[in-house]
């Protein structure tokens, strides 16, 4: 994906809390020789550098994988929607205010592992476990390979090694402190979803030294950035 520089992340502690807070992405595998990817919605859990998750053994992106077990894992969130006007502050005319979203996105990229559960027994269900402990920790659940035998071979696990990670944080980097403190207000205003997470990012990012925006960038709060 494309990243600005004023976007970047600030590195692992940026990125990690944000993935380990939205663990719904999208899974994509290219396989080899489609016109399109296999692209997947799951639920997933990240520890260290190994993403785990499971799926109906029918899914179609166990085709892919066969082909090449090479996966993109594309997490996004936290995004807000910020109007043209919101772009002007003091006596700059909010009808040039150019409108934009704020949102953080991470693509973790890795070679996949398949696990049966016929082949490798206990593998699948130790993911389940592990997704359980993740998810509801304080929740009384049965044991998936003591009390759904039969369940857990209908679905199949697939462990990620990492070894790339691109994430953008895309929160008014290009503009100065006045015009994002401005937006935050206006999200806290509007209290819409995703606008607290929105403006936590922005006041986070100005506080642990976001890089700052070019003269070009900051003599301009309405000029189009691609995304």
């Amino acid at each position: 994906m494309y990243t600005a520089p004023v976007d970047a992340t600030l590195g692992e502690a940026e990125w990690r809390p944000f993935v380990e807070a939205n663990s719904f992405g999208h899974l994509a595998a290219a396989g080899r020789n489609r016109d399109v990817p296999v692209v997947v919605p799951t639920q997933f859990v990240l520890e260290g550098d190994t993403v785990r998750l499971h799926l109906v053994r029918t899914n179609p992106i166990f085709s892919a994988l066969a082909e090449s077990p090479r996966v993109l894992l594309s997490v996004a969130g936290d995004w807000a929607f910020i109007p043209s006007s919101w772009k002007a502050i003091g006596d700059e005319d909010p009808k040039l205010g150019i409108p934009t979203t704020y949102y953080g996105a991470v693509q973790l990229i890795g070679t996949a592992t398949v696990l049966d559960e016929r082949h490798a027994p206990g593998s699948v269900a130790a993911v389940l476990r592990q997704q359980l402990q993740a998810l509801q920790p304080n929740l009384p659940v049965a044991d998936p390979e003591v009390d759904h035998p039969h369940k857990v071979l209908s679905i199949l696990g697939i462990s990620i090694a990492m070894d790339t990670v691109s994430a953008k944080f895309k929160y008014g980097g290009n503009v100065d402190e006045a015009h994002r403190l401005a937006v935050v207000d206006l999200l806290r205003a509007r209290n819409g979803p995703g606008d607290a997470a929105a403006a936590g990012h922005v006041l986070r990012r100005l506080g642990t030294g976001s890089p700052s925006p070019s003269p070009s960038s900051r003599a301009s709060a309405v000029a189009p950035r691609p995304r």
